[in-house]
């Protein structure tokens, strides 16, 4: 740690904040945190986007994070600053998106006297967060900076709090370079090989074997959606994914099923309901995929792997659970595969993926529109055309969705395209 203590505590939480990378910072202001912005303005690195309304500053730093790959980060003031960015966290925590979010605070010597603005931001955004810090003395500022910034982003990512007392970004304080690694935390990724030898085992038994993925296999990078494309071609199995997890995995390729759940394709949950074996990776088997818990694919021997241990067991019991990212656990997938002589049953595999296609016909997402003049316009056509509008200018389009029926629409589109109307 630097003895040199002739920098602001607000100074400080600059250079930390350049020192872990950061270069866009969304935020609003309020006279908690105006040491900070007088800081701000005093330097070039890092950029300042000034929003409306400290929510949407959260979900700008979302969109961020999504986009970049990096860690969002968000300033807001105390008191009702903070509790207006609760939304935003609660979001980037369900979705697992990383996050740093610094929320001012009244004088350390004044918390706990309902001050003026003052809110128990760490009480109240422990369970909307994935981790948070109330910073109480100058020394500690630079090292929960770096802290936070690492737990955000290492194994399942999510939102980080540091609530900053007035006084502390005010005085002077040391600065601290980031640790090379944790002091505690420090997530598995890595799987157990006897467990991935187990799964292989259940996977080359299997008759009827299906491959569902999640978000993990996004947030695990493009080398994870590459693997599995590969362990796709490998096993020859069928694929489906959660809306999160769409993009993972090609969705024109004849392997993918489609999206899975209350709003898949009917292809897609025929085939988790028949299966004998399940392959979840990086997805939490949350309600809208597996409807009631006691009819979900009841006959498959199940296997999970997701870097968040604390999923694993707790909505739908697994037969072997390995805790690692998933890019690492189909990396050791593939090796197992290959090294395991056993052959799969190709004849049975042949057959499921028969009934399968007897299931596509199906056409669950095909749609007839009435194109006479007052005809009702069918939101599936809305979105065909908006498609078809977009891609005509010859530029690459971007369409955001909220969430919603419209998000479902757009999501059951971007899993068949090419369907068009009847």
């Amino acid at each position: 740690m630097s003895a040199d203590t002739t920098q602001t505590g607000a100074e400080i939480l600059l250079r930390a904040l350049k020192d872990q990378g950061v270069e866009v910072i969304f935020g609003y202001p309020g006279g908690a945190v105006l040491p900070i912005y007088d800081a701000l303005f005093q330097q070039n690195a890092i950029r300042h986007i000034l929003v409306r309304h400290e929510q949407a500053a959260v979900h700008a730093a979302e969109g961020y994070a999504r986009s970049t790959g990096k860690v969002g980060c968000v300033l807001v003031t105390s008191g009702p600053g903070a509790t207006n960015a609760v939304t935003g966290l609660v979001d980037a925590l369900m979705d697992s998106i990383p996050l740093v979010c610094l929320t001012g605070q009244v004088p350390t010597h004044l918390i706990g006297n309902d001050a003026f603005q003052e809110a128990d931001t760490t009480g109240i955004t422990r369970p909307a967060t994935k981790h948070n810090y109330l910073v109480k003395r100058p020394e500690d500022l630079a090292r929960v900076v770096h802290e936070a910034f690492y737990v955000a982003s290492h194994g399942r990512p999510g939102p980080v709090v540091i609530d900053l007392p007035k006084d502390i970004v005010i005085n002077p304080a040391p600065y601290a370079e980031p640790a090379r690694q944790h002091r505690s935390y420090r997530p598995r990724t890595e799987p157990d090989l006897d467990q991935i030898r187990q799964a292989v085992a259940i996977l080359k038994a299997a008759k009827r074997p299906v491959i569902y993925t999640g978000g993990g296999v996004i947030n695990a990078g493009p080398e994870a959606s590459a693997l599995l494309v590969k362990f796709a071609r490998l096993t020859g199995f069928p694929i489906t994914s959660t809306l999160m997890g769409l993009g993972a995995f090609p969705s024109p390729d004849p392997q993918f099923l489609g999206m899975l759940g209350m709003h898949g394709t009917f292809e897609a949950n025929l085939t988790m309901h028949g299966c004998d074996a399940l392959l979840a990776l990086g997805a939490r088997f949350d309600d809208r995929v597996t409807g009631r818990l006691n009819a979900f694919s009841q006959g498959s021997q199940k296997i999970h792997i997701d870097i968040d241990g604390s999923s694993i067991n707790k909505n739908v019991p697994v037969e072997v659970p390995i805790i690692a990212d998933a890019g690492r656990g189909l990396a050791a997938l593939i090796e197992a595969w290959e090294a395991d002589p056993t052959p799969v049953d190709t004849q049975a595999l042949t057959a499921w993926w028969r009934q399968i296609d007897e299931w596509r016909t199906k056409d669950s997402l095909k749609f007839t529109q009435d194109h006479k003049r007052g005809g009702i316009i069918k939101p599936q056509y809305a979105i065909q055309r908006l498609y078809e509008i977009s891609q005509a200018r010859g530029r690459e389009t971007f369409i955001t969705t909220e969430v919603g029926q419209h998000q479902m629409w757009a999501a059951r589109t971007s899993t068949s395209p090419g369907r068009t109307a009847g």
